[in-house]
């Protein structure tokens, strides 16, 4: 029965940390890869397993790195987050440079980026894991403290790094957003490196699901005059999409 199989996957899941859909063959050879693909989807949705490339990986043993809160936030609006990452995966050249945060968000656009040959610097540890199975991406971890909450890092000493490092793009994301206040997150370590990033990269653009539209956090690291291009879902309210757009902020 289909419920059996899906309770038997999240088991294996449990026991085994992380399953390719190879593997995830062996062991229901009777099951089409497709419906495999189903079932990680309704766990996924049920908060019990974070998808990845080529797999799965168990929500137990990804709190085992990062605690609760990384674990929650990557199965909130899940869709929103696909849409938002397929249309930034889009805008990635081949053989170009570009930075990656290390949110939920950008580790759906590292999920969904082709498998070419790109320079990826990043803070998100999750996000290089997933990059890293790609065999043509060249990924860069900064190095610094490991904020647990998002399984990223961040240290004072990256503006030294960047000094000496080159990029063309930062794709981003952002905890809130309001007009008034901007793009912020959390943390001040975090909102320092991401300034560093919006001043070293020559095009900045932000990947902001619409549930973050009206929030506020602590800490402001970007502006609506700082960003090049939105890219967001389909419920982004349409007198805010004018706003942008009579700054010349494209809208995505």
């Amino acid at each position: 029965m289909k419920r059996d199989r899906i309770e038997e996957i999240a088991e294996l899941l449990d026991k085994r940390g992380r399953l390719t859909l190879d593997q995830l063959d062996d062991y229901f050879p009777n099951v089409s890869q497709m419906t495999l693909r189903r079932d990680l989807f309704q766990l996924e949705q049920q908060g019990r397993i974070i998808r990845v490339r080529g797999g799965a990986m168990s929500v137990k043993e990804v709190q085992k790195v990062s605690g609760e809160p990384y674990v929650k936030k990557t199965v909130i609006h899940t869709d929103e987050k696909i849409r938002i990452a397929q249309k930034a995966a889009r805008l990635i050249d081949e053989n170009t440079s570009l930075f990656i945060d290390g949110g939920t968000t950008a580790l759906s656009l590292a999920k969904e980026m082709p498998d070419v040959s790109v320079h990826v610097f990043t803070n998100g540890l999750a996000v290089a894991i997933e990059l890293a199975q790609k065999k043509n991406l060249h990924v860069t971890v900064l190095g610094g403290q490991v904020m647990k909450e998002n399984l990223s890092t961040a240290s004072p000493v990256a503006r030294s790094y960047f000094e000496n490092t080159n990029f063309e793009l930062a794709i981003i994301s952002a905890s809130a957003f309001t007009p008034e206040n901007g793009f912020s997150c959390g943390s001040q370590i975090e909102a320092d490196l991401l300034k560093m990033t919006r001043k070293k990269a020559k095009s900045m653009y932000m990947m902001l699901d619409s549930s973050k539209i009206g929030k506020i956090m602590p800490y402001t690291f970007a502006r609506l005059d700082d960003i090049d291009v939105i890219i967001t879902d389909d419920n982004f309210p349409a007198d805010l999409k004018e706003q942008f757009e009579q700054r010349n902020i494209v809208v995505m």
